[in-house]
């Protein structure tokens, strides 16, 4: 995973954008009160009370911009985000200090603060995710059903399969139904000649058929 990042890699090095759903988690968790309930333990730290409080605030910020263009995100982020995670983090790096390292809270602060470059790439870049939940969501089949099809037969079989599954992808992300789409192309590839496969990719699929429903209207 760390060769992802490497400054040498090829063909380009690829920036790093952590997760704040997944750091949020750890936090909830701590401030779950019926899980503490259930284990005759009714206290609460008000510091995990308060990063909660602090996290959800970005959270409400960035659910009213979710699916806006990248510039209205980009701004929006500058002008109401930035303040926030700028005194989140001068907030979790005072607490941080009165927090034995053993503490559960510790290590939910020291995942957030030791990937602070990568917890705020989002503010500098529109088209990045405050969480990568959509991508998450995405991959679900897959880790649903791999223990199915724990093999793919070989490594050829392998990086078909993982063809297959970005296409198809690809489809959803480009409001095409995937099965009308799949069906379509493989009963005209044989046909199309090798310049004209970009034809059938499921965005220039797309185009062909909302320009074909216009003319059948015209």
């Amino acid at each position: 995973m760390n060769a992802l990042y490497a400054e040498a890699r090829l063909p380009g090095l690829i920036r790093e954008a952590s997760c704040w759903a997944h750091a949020r988690r750890e936090f909830f968790k701590l401030a779950d009160v019926a899980r503490k309930a259930r284990d005759a333990c009714t206290v609460i730290s008000p510091i995990v009370l308060e990063a909660v409080k602090r996290i959800d605030a970005i959270f409400d910020i960035e659910r009213a911009i979710n699916g806006q263009g990248t510039d209205v995100r980009l701004r929006v982020r500058q002008e109401s985000i930035r303040p926030l995670i700028g005194e989140l983090h001068d907030w979790m790096t005072t607490q941080r200090t009165c927090i034995s390292g053993k503490d559960d809270l510790a290590k939910a602060f020291d995942y957030m603060l030791k990937r602070w470059p990568s917890f705020t790439a989002f503010l500098d870049d529109g088209r990045i995710c405050l969480t990568n939940n959509a991508a998450e969501r995405m991959i679900r089949p897959l880790t649903l059903g791999r223990r199915n099809w724990t093999f793919a037969g070989s490594d050829r079989g392998r990086e078909r399969a993982a063809a297959i599954y970005t296409l198809l992808q690809t489809a959803k992300l480009n409001d095409v139904d995937p099965q009308a789409w799949l069906a379509d192309v493989l009963s005209r590839i044989a046909d199309t000649p090798s310049s004209r496969l970009a034809g059938l990719l499921p965005w220039n699929w797309k185009r062909r058929q909302d320009a074909q429903k216009v003319d059948a209207c015209s």
